[in-house]
């Protein structure tokens, strides 16, 4: 049977050319979509946008203009390197880099118009005699460790910060924020520990705007809003909490080009490791991705095990054996051979199969599979 002919797109699609194995597809109007639905839950709250980590691997250059147009005016990143190509992306955004202030960059902060948030009573200092240098007061976060003991202030260190006049005539507090350790548990008693704590402490600062809510924030309801919520894996379509249906569009489709349809005898063995035997006679589609396309060889599937299962249209293919760097074998025996065929498209992450899905089979979260999709794929932009 003669190979597929290359697909050409739906409208609006760019080709896919005869030479690629792998396509990741990115909806940046379905990345708005969910933006907007962030905003319209949260408000009158701000909403925010977190595009760190290259907007969660799916590409900062194309994701966060998408956002400026969806109506977001407030980023986060996480280091200053983000913060300068977001800078160049977005010239009048307001972006705040959460890893903080290392000492010495005052200067890039200054000269890119960036925020840093703060973490420590020392890069607060750092921050104030920065700024009463220059005679500028100029604007930061301020980030409270409510309990994860992660980045932030301790308990003891926002206590003694109420004798500091000096310290906040020198600059800006535009916003105190913390971070919510179990908001993906809805049921968890940590998050409302944690809000009544941000709250004591919060009123030791001067009057400023707040922020608590993260994606699974948001989901908790009013009472984490504040002034400003954070969503991140939200906006890439991802699951942000263990319970419920997940609200948010599909935003990320990864397809594999079916290299080779081989049949198998009941008794042989599929893939590294001989972990899977046929039981029946197979038709076995070689998939053209493995674990250095993100596909995690947590994965893989063995004797007695059933696991990930990829999709050829509606029809399921599940995964035989052991995923390698660049390949995966699948089970067709039960797709129409029209459907299956060589040179054939096969779904590994989209509608049929959610991140959280797939997280979930690889024993990891929805955050990991996005930021570990890699750069092999031929990637793709819709809308936007």
């Amino acid at each position: 049977m003669s190979a597929a002919p290359p697909r050409r797109g739906g409208p609006g699609e760019p080709p896919i050319g005869a030479h690629e194995t792998a396509v990741l597809t990115i909806d940046l109007d379905a990345l708005a979509a969910n933006y907007r639905l962030l905003r319209d839950r949260a408000k009158p709250a701000e909403c925010a946008a977190v595009v760190k980590a290259d907007a969660y691997g799916l590409g900062m250059a194309q994701a966060a203009p998408a956002l400026w147009r969806a109506g977001c005016r407030t980023f986060f990143v996480a280091t200053v390197a983000e913060a300068s190509e977001l800078r160049g992306l977005l010239p009048e955004a307001i972006i705040y880099v959460l890893n903080g202030l290392l000492e010495g960059t005052a200067d890039i902060f200054h000269d890119k118009h960036l925020r840093p948030v703060l973490n420590s009573v020392e890069e607060l200092a750092e921050w104030a005699e920065y700024c009463a240098t220059l005679g500028e007061t100029l604007p930061c976060a301020l980030h409270i460790d409510t309990g994860m003991n992660r980045l932030g202030l301790s308990v003891a260190e926002v206590e003694t910060l109420d004798r500091a006049a000096d310290i906040w005539s020198a600059l800006t507090l535009s916003l105190v924020m913390s971070h919510l350790a179990c908001a993906d548990d809805h049921n968890h008693p940590k998050n409302s520990l944690q809000r009544l704590l941000f709250d004591s402490l919060r009123a030791l600062l001067p009057k400023t705007p707040a922020s608590l809510a993260n994606s699974a924030g948001i989901l908790l309801g009013t009472n984490y809003f504040y002034d400003l919520v954070r969503p991140g894996i939200a906006l890439y379509g991802g699951h942000p909490r263990r319970q419920g249906e997940n609200p948010f569009q599909t935003v990320v489709q990864l397809k594999g080009r079916i290299l080779q349809v081989r049949e198998g005898a009941p008794g042989e063995t599929v893939g590294y490791g001989a972990t899977r035997t046929l039981h029946r006679p197979s038709r076995i589609a070689v998939i053209s991705v493995g674990y250095a396309d993100g596909l995690f060889r947590a994965l893989s599937t063995e004797d007695g095990k059933d696991g990930f299962v990829a999709y050829l249209g509606t029809y399921p293919a599940p995964i035989l054996g052991r995923v390698s760097m660049d390949l995966i074998a699948v089970d067709v025996t039960d797709v129409p051979e029209a459907a299956s065929r060589r040179g054939a498209w096969i779904e590994l992450l989209g509608p049929n199969v959610s991140a959280h899905t797939l997280a979930l089979h690889a024993r990891t979260i929805d955050y990991e599979v996005l930021t570990s999709l890699g750069q092999r794929a031929t990637r793709r932009y819709l809308g936007g």
